[in-house]
């Protein structure tokens, strides 16, 4: 029998457990976990002294005894599931101390931060694995073996608009993300797995954006126009609690109460912060045009307090239009729910041929969370599974272009100038995307219109 693969994983909050329950359960004849770290005492213990791990006697280390947990533990590999604006400082520590890493989306939130960690890997030579599991979701790759296949022929232009309904949306301005210092911002921390999807299906990076946004619901304004006169600094207490839609009780479900309701002692975090309260400088609606390097030029958009969660992108290329709708099911981070799980009767794919009849593409089956990408990347990145023609798996270039993205976005923003990517990083080599459909590739003339 090979040898296990050691992880020891930094950061325990919500999006951790993923990874962690999978390492005990799934995957534990190949893996093991070996060190847990985290900022949150309560947390921390809270995970050490969880079975598997009590009886395996896996110990937990907080974040400034990291070096002394990789000394004694000796992990291949370091999982970094923490706070977006930290993720820098353990995948390049790590790599520094002979380790690879696996961390979640986004990579970072700065070009600075994102210029460190490609420097080094350079320097180190370890890998850096970025979870994109939207990649895995059947009927996204789906999208991608059609394109790849040549059915619309070269893509030329892009349409792209993202949904976050009013319940999974909201989350994003009661946690540490509403902050542009902690999460870069919905451009980053949420759009990263949008734009990675992008150059992923396109087979190309991004070399300049031109955006705008702004934050219209999440405001004072409008918590006095839905009568909520006598808000809290959170939901917990709230004298308007019980008549605000938006309301989060963590005592009401058992997951949030234990990760986050009984640990805030340990380090002030409130979980449930108001969503209209003046304490953020994040968006809440965000557009943005970007073009690439293979001259395609997309359309992008982001609303974060829509009617339905999910997405359309519609791919206009020279022997057709390809669509795609997918509507995801809405959920509150960290309440035990199925994340964005497919809604079977509002996900399509459509074809239109040049002058032709369009038509309905059957879907490919996705069950789980993220589409049905959660398990297959997981199998991927615990479970190497080899030759993958569509190259899902992703590394610190992917994961630089897709946040390069929305970091330019944030500069645009600002400053009502296009920005151009490579004026963001220095010494970042392109991905190692499928070849695409392109311009040497013979036309058949479109089919004439029938005769009436």
């Amino acid at each position: 029998m090979s040898k296990k693969k050691r992880y020891a994983q930094v950061g325990v909050g919500g999006r951790s457990v993923m990874f962690s329950d999978a390492i005990a359960n799934l995957y534990h004849e190949s893996c093991v976990m070996v060190a847990f770290c985290d900022v949150n005492a309560g947390r921390l213990r809270d995970r050490i002294e969880a079975e598997p791990f009590k009886t395996q006697g896996v110990p937990g280390y907080a974040p400034e005894d990291f070096d002394r947990m990789v000394a004694e533990t000796r992990p291949d590999i370091v999982i970094v599931t923490t706070r977006d604006s930290s993720h820098d400082l353990y995948i390049c520590r790590a790599m520094e101390l002979g380790c690879d890493v696996v961390t979640e989306k986004p990579m970072t939130i700065s070009a600075e931060k994102c210029q460190r960690i490609v420097d080094t890997q350079a320097r180190t030579g370890r890998e850096c694995r970025v979870t994109f599991n939207y990649r895995y979701s059947p009927p996204r790759t789906q999208v991608k073996d059609l394109l790849m296949s040549g059915l619309i022929g070269e893509v030329l232009s892009v349409d792209f608009q993202w949904m976050l309904d009013t319940r999974h949306g909201a989350d994003y301005f009661r946690r540490w993300h509403r902050r542009k210092e902690n999460s870069g911002g919905l451009m980053v921390h949420k759009a990263t797995h949008h734009f990675d999807l992008v150059n992923w299906w396109l087979s190309a990076v991004p070399e300049t954006v031109f955006a705008t946004g702004h934050r219209r619901y999440a405001t004072p304004r409008t918590a006095e126009r839905l009568g909520l006169t006598n808000r809290g600094e959170r939901c917990h207490g709230c004298p308007d609690a019980k008549k605000c839609a938006y309301e989060l009780d963590l005592s009401a479900n058992e997951g949030l109460k234990a990760m986050y309701l009984d640990n805030e002692g340990h380090d002030g975090y409130f979980r449930d912060r108001c969503i209209f309260s003046e304490d953020m400088d994040i968006e809440d609606s965000m557009q943005a045009i970007v073009t690439y390097d293979n001259e395609v030029r997309m359309s992008y958009s982001l609303n974060a307090f829509c009617a339905w969660e999910g997405y359309t992108i519609c791919f206009n290329g020279t022997k057709g239009r390809l669509e795609h709708k997918c509507m995801e099911s809405a959920y509150i981070n960290g309440d035990g729910t199925v994340q964005g799980a497919l809604q079977s009767d509002g996900t399509t794919i459509r074809v239109y041929p040049l002058r032709d009849d369009a038509y309905l593409v059957p879907l490919w089956e996705a069950e789980g969370g993220h589409g049905g990408g959660d398990e297959p990347l997981l199998k991927d990145v615990l479970a190497a599974q080899g030759e993958d023609a569509y190259r899902r798996a992703a590394d610190h270039r992917a994961g630089a272009y897709s946040i390069l993205t929305g970091i330019a976005a944030n500069q645009s923003m600002a400053s009502g100038k296009q920005v151009r990517i490579r004026d963001l990083v220095s010494g970042l080599a392109r991905p190692d995307y499928p070849a695409m459909p392109t311009s040497a590739d013979p036309l058949p003339m479109p089919v004439k219109p029938k005769s009436a």
